[in-house]
């Protein structure tokens, strides 16, 4: 009587292991690649949004871009915000102060290392009389920069820069 032998031998199963876990390691990879473009675009909307957050507030305060009150380059925290007093108006100094403080938080809270700089060059023509929505005529241009992980280069972050022109 002859027995035949039918079955995987323990070297194709070992074979066949190396292969599956390959496949594995490959696949891990692309998961910590897909996590860090997925933590680059996070950041790079957070910064988007806080750059339209700041000119928002500057287009609420158009006095205070021609008297150049939000220019500047602003790094670390901003502090507490401070408030007018109640039952008297803000200067437009006060507001733009309120403002930067408000978003220099904002910055230090949603980026990591975050620089801004803001810079705005009036158009021709003068500052207009206090009036309920004076135009200006210039552009205005807001640079925010952080520190990225995903992107490295011999072990250290590479900063990223966000750069938004436009007319309030």
């Amino acid at each position: 009587m002859q027995r035949t032998l039918s079955g995987f031998t323990l070297l194709e199963v070992l074979i066949a292991l190396l292969i599956f876990s390959l496949g594995l390691i490959g696949l891990a990879g692309l998961m910590v690649l897909s996590v860090q473009t997925n933590q680059g675009a996070y950041l790079r909307t957070q910064a988007t949004f806080l750059a339209e957050s700041m000119a928002d507030r500057m287009r609420a305060n158009v006095l205070g871009i021609w008297a150049t009150n939000y220019n500047g380059t602003y790094t670390g925290a901003g502090g507490t915000a401070s408030a007018c007093l109640s039952g008297a108006p803000c200067s437009v100094a006060a507001v733009a102060a309120r403002d930067t403080q408000i978003w220099r938080n904002q910055l230090n809270q949603f980026l990591p290392n975050p620089t801004a700089a803001i810079a705005c060059v009036p158009g021709a023509g003068t500052p207009p009389a206090l009036s309920i929505r004076p135009t200006y005529t210039g552009q205005c241009t807001i640079s925010i920069t952080w520190s990225e992980s995903a992107i490295q280069r011999n072990g250290t972050a590479q900063p990223v820069t966000l750069t938004w022109v436009f007319q309030p």
